[in-house]
C-alpha cells in the first residue's frame, strides 16, 4: 500500500471544494412554506409535530394521496437536515424525524450558526431567518423581520444570507471520506500484520481494486513513463465515486444521500480533472490544439480546427460532469417512481389495483436496484478511465522521441 499517503492527501485536496461547491448553484424557488405549531425534541433529533397549515393544501393532498414530484425530488436533492422517516399519531397527524445539521449563515457582515432543528422543517423562524422550499423545490434560507414578513431589497427581491451550511450532501461526503480512510487504513494494517502472506478480508478487496485501476486504467491510458505521478488521484476518483454510488443505493442513514446525483459534486470532480489535464499538458499537447497535424492549411488559416480543439478542451470536463450526474440521478428517479406508482394507483383506482401493482413495482425496483449496482461500478470506471485518457493525451510525446 505505498499509495496510501498520497491517496489521503489527494482525497483531502480533491474533495475540499466538493463539500460546498453546490452552494454556488442558483436557488430554485422563493415559495414560502406556511408556519405551523411544532414541538422541540429532547434527544437531539428534529421531530416535527406540525399539522398542515393550509386547509386547501391538505384537501389536495387527500385527493391525490401522494405528490410524486415531492416524494421523488425530496429524496434526491439536498436538504438542511437528514430525514429519516415519518409516522402518524392516533389523531392522524404526521410526524417527521430527521437528524439536524449545522446551519451557517453570513448576513450583514456577521455570522449566525445554529442547528437546522430550530427551523422545525420550515414551520418556524429563527433569528430573523426562515427555511423555505423542500419537497420538489430546493431548500433555501431567506431573511424575515420580527413580524414574520419577508425582507425585500430595493429591487423587490427577497433578501437571502450567504448560506455555508453543512447540508445533507456535504455531510454525506464527509462520512464517505471517513469510511474510505478507515477502509484503506485497515487494509494497510493488514499488510503490516500479514507481511508476505496472501491478502485476507477487506485487504483483498482493496488490493484487487487498486491493482485493477493501476493496470487496467491508469497505466494503459497515461503510459509507463508518467502513470505513477497521477495514480493517487486516479485511485481517489475511482474509490470515491464507486463507494459514493454504492452508499447512495442503501436507503438508510448514514447512506442514502444522492451525492453523485448532485451536479455540483460531479462538476467539482470534472473541474479538478480539467485543471490537472491542462496544467500537465506539454508543448506537443498545445501545439496539436492550435496547429492540428494532418489538417488542410486553409482550415488552419481560417482557424476552424483550432477553434474546435479549444472548444473540445472545455467540453471534455462538461461531458464527464453530465454523464455521471445523469446516470446516477436517472437510476434513483426510476426506483422511486416505481414505488410511488403503487400509491397513485391505489388512490386513483382501488386498493386492490394498488396491491396488484405493488408486486410488479417491487419486482422491477429490485431489478433496477441490481442494475444500479452494476452502473455504480461502470460509472466509476468510465469517469476514471476518461480522466486518465485526457491526462494521457496531455502528457503524450511524439513516437520519434521514445
Amino acid at each position: 500500500m505505498k499509495y496510501g499517503k498520497p491517496l489521503f492527501l489527494v482525497l483531502a485536496l480533491a474533495l475540499f471544494g466538493t463539500a460546498y461547491g453546490q452552494k454556488a448553484l442558483p436557488l430554485a424557488s422563493d415559495t414560502i412554506v406556511p408556519e405551523g405549531t411544532v414541538a422541540i425534541d429532547s434527544l437531539g433529533f428534529d421531530i416535527d409535530y406540525a399539522q398542515m397549515a393550509a386547509v386547501d393544501e391538505q384537501e389536495a393532498s387527500e385527493e391525490s394521496g401522494v405528490d410524486p414530484a415531492a416524494v421523488i425530488f425530496g429524496h434526491i436533492i439536498d436538504a438542511h437536515s437528514w430525514h429519516l422517516f415519518d409516522y402518524y399519531d392516533k389523531e392522524g397527524n404526521e410526524h417527521a424525524i430527521a437528524i439536524p445539521l449545522p446551519v451557517i449563515l453570513i448576513n450583514d457582515g456577521h455570522v449566525d450558526a445554529f442547528w437546522s432543528s430550530k427551523f422545525h422543517h420550515g414551520h418556524a423562524d429563527y433569528k430573523g431567518y426562515r427555511l423555505v422550499g423542500g419537497g420538489a423545490e430546493k431548500e433555501e434560507v431567506v431573511c424575515v423581520d420580527e413580524e414574520g414578513n419577508l425582507i425585500l431589497d430595493e429591487e423587490g427581491n427577497v433578501v437571502k444570507p450567504i448560506d455555508l451550511s453543512l447540508s445533507k450532501i456535504p455531510a454525506a461526503i464527509m462520512i464517505i471520506c471517513v469510511l474510505l480512510i478507515v477502509i484503506v487504513m485497515v487494509a494497510k494494517n493488514g499488510y503490516k500484520k500479514r507481511e508476505n502472506q496472501a491478502p485476507k478480508g477487506i485487504q483483498s478487496l482493496v488490493e484487487m481494486l487498486v491493482v485493477f485501476v493501476r493496470d487496467s486504467i491508469v497505466r494503459p491510458m497515461i503510459g509507463e513513463k508518467h502513470y505513477e505521478k497521477y495514480l493517487p488521484y486516479m485511485l481517489t476518483l475511482f474509490f470515491f465515486i464507486f463507494f459514493t454510488n454504492i452508499m447512495g443505493l442503501i436507503p438508510f442513514f448514514p447512506a442514502g444521500a444522492n451525492v453523485t446525483g448532485n451536479i455540483a459534486v460531479t462538476g467539482i470532480l470534472a473541474f479538478i480533472t480539467f485543471i490537472i489535464t491542462n496544467l500537465s499538458g506539454n508543448k506537443h499537447y498545445w501545439i496539436d490544439i492550435f496547429n492540428t497535424p494532418g489538417v488542410p492549411a486553409w482550415l488552419k488559416i481560417f482557424p476552424l480546427m483550432p477553434l474546435i480543439e479549444v472548444v473540445g478542451v472545455f467540453t471534455k470536463p462538461i461531458v464527464l460532469m453530465i454523464r455521471l450526474f445523469a446516470n446516477m440521478t436517472a437510476g434513483h428517479i426510476v426506483v422511486l417512481g416505481l414505488i410511488v406508482i403503487i400509491f397513485i394507483m391505489s388512490n386513483a383506482l382501488s386498493v386492490y389495483v394498488g396491491g396488484a401493482m405493488s408486486v410488479i413495482s417491487v419486482l422491477f425496483s429490485v431489478f433496477i436496484s441490481v442494475l444500479e449496482c452494476l452502473v455504480a461500478y461502470i460509472q466509476a470506471f468510465v469517469f476514471t478511465m476518461l480522466s486518465a485518457l485526457y491526462i494521457g493525451m496531455a502528457v503524450a510525446e511524439p513516437a520519434h522521441e521514445h
